[in-house]
């Protein structure tokens, strides 16, 4: 992945939050901001309900035209308005006393149980308007509203009666959006710093780990390069060697054996030839293992006359073989080491008929009809030491492919390469 692709995907990521952060904070602002409304409504309700208290008389119990006359001058003139748009005051066996509608004048209703428990307790509350009650008939036109209550008293008695306003909700949203048109611009310009701030981080942090990553792929190259050189020297050696030693040895002591024949010695004879069969024994499984450290046709020869040679042993077990492959394969030595890995185990292991390889320029897949194995026999297999499809997995991971190996008992046995890209 590109630094600027890093950064791209941690700025989309930044915004994101920050979408999430905002969105967030404004329902709860908002609601907040709405709280914080409705306690202000509740205490001007109760700094109202003083105003109008002044005006209240005696005769206002009894409903008498003067009394209601002075209580609606106040009314009129200082608390109705753009936001407050229906006051009533109630007696406390729900008689409307007075209200700015003089429709409801007299009329009686079922109060609230919020309403009723202020006769008792004192104190105001707010909440939305029920529009659908029937004292609430003529504000239904208005719309959404809110509305509040608090109990006042006459002068002379002391009777209580429960004022009540009834408030625009758009207004309750405007005190909210005032709030939140303050607390907002500088969370915003406060969340859009801290990202200025994180851009050139992300990007020097992007740009060091690509170059983290490339050192890690240079180093993975030349530790390979250097595995390869390594065992192109040690096959050097032995070749010319120990197995040409071997093979000297071997030479030089075959015409002792015919020599021992002439003379008639035919137990001296049989042990010559005995020490020249296990020489010669030796010279080709150095030679077997020579190219298994390093196949020197893989590099002259291709990948497929490789491959072809690591199935001829199974041929000769009398197991049919089938081999394909398409050209260019991407890693021909990283192939050649997991297809005789996974021939060596058929041959050792498997039992099979027949066995399968297959090569594409990104895939190597080897598959037989053995008697196949489950996990926990691999398991025990790699405790008693055998590790060559473990040691697999290290190699391949370490060149950035993937080794895959499935198999269950009876069914045979498929091992995929996935080759590094």
């Amino acid at each position: 992945m590109s630094s600027a692709s890093a950064v791209t995907r941690f700025l989309l990521g930044s915004l994101a939050a920050i979408a999430v952060i905002l969105i967030g904070g404004f329902f709860a602002l908002r609601d907040v901001a709405t709280e914080e409304a409705e306690r202000d409504t509740r205490e001007r309700v109760v700094i109202e309900g003083q105003l109008v208290q002044t005006a209240l008389t005696e005769g206002v119990l009894e409903r008498e035209p003067e009394a209601l006359r002075k209580v609606d001058e106040i009314v009129q003139g200082q608390i109705l308005g753009a936001s407050v748009v229906r006051v009533k005051l109630w007696a406390a066996d729900g008689t409307i006393l007075y209200s700015d509608e003089p429709r409801l004048i007299g009329e009686r209703f079922t109060l609230g149980e919020e309403e009723a428990e202020l006769f008792e307790t004192g104190g105001s509350d707010a909440e939305l308007s029920d529009l659908s009650e029937p004292e609430n008939r003529y504000e239904r036109q208005e719309g959404k509203l809110l509305e509040a209550h608090a109990p006042i008293r006459t002068p002379e008695s002391g009777t209580q009666v429960l004022f009540e306003i009834y408030q625009r909700f758009s207004s309750i949203n405007a005190s909210a959006s005032r709030i939140l048109s303050t607390l907002i611009p500088p969370m915003v310009a406060g969340l859009l710093v801290l990202l200025l701030f994180q851009a050139p981080l992300a990007w020097s942090l992007a740009r060091r780990l690509q170059r983290g990553h490339a050192e890690r792929e240079r180093l993975l190259a030349g530790a390979i390069e250097a595995q390869d050189r390594e065992r192109r020297r040690i096959a050097a050696d032995l070749h010319d060697g120990v197995v040409q030693d071997l093979a000297g040895v071997a030479f030089g002591l075959a015409p002792l054996a015919a020599d021992a024949r002439r003379r008639g010695n035919d137990e001296e004879a049989r042990v010559v030839d005995d020490a020249v069969d296990t020489l010669r024994q030796g010279v080709r499984d150095m030679r077997t293992l020579l190219v298994e450290i390093h196949p020197p046709r893989l590099e002259s020869a291709g990948l497929e006359p490789v491959l072809d040679d690591l199935l001829s042993p199974l041929r000769a077990q009398g197991v049919v073989t089938h081999l394909s492959v398409e050209e260019p394969v991407r890693d021909e030595a990283l192939v050649y080491r997991v297809a005789r890995e996974a021939l060596r185990n058929v041959s050792e292991h498997a039992q099979a008929s027949t066995v399968t390889v297959a090569v594409t320029p990104t895939r190597l897949t080897v598959t037989d009809d053995g008697r196949g194995f489950d996990a926990s026999e691999r398991a025990g297999r790699a405790e008693q030491g055998h590790v060559g499809l473990s040691l697999l997995d290290d190699l391949v991971a370490q060149a950035g492919g993937t080794l895959t190996v499935r198999s269950n008992p009876g069914k045979g046995t498929t091992v995929t390469l996935e080759m590094p890209r």
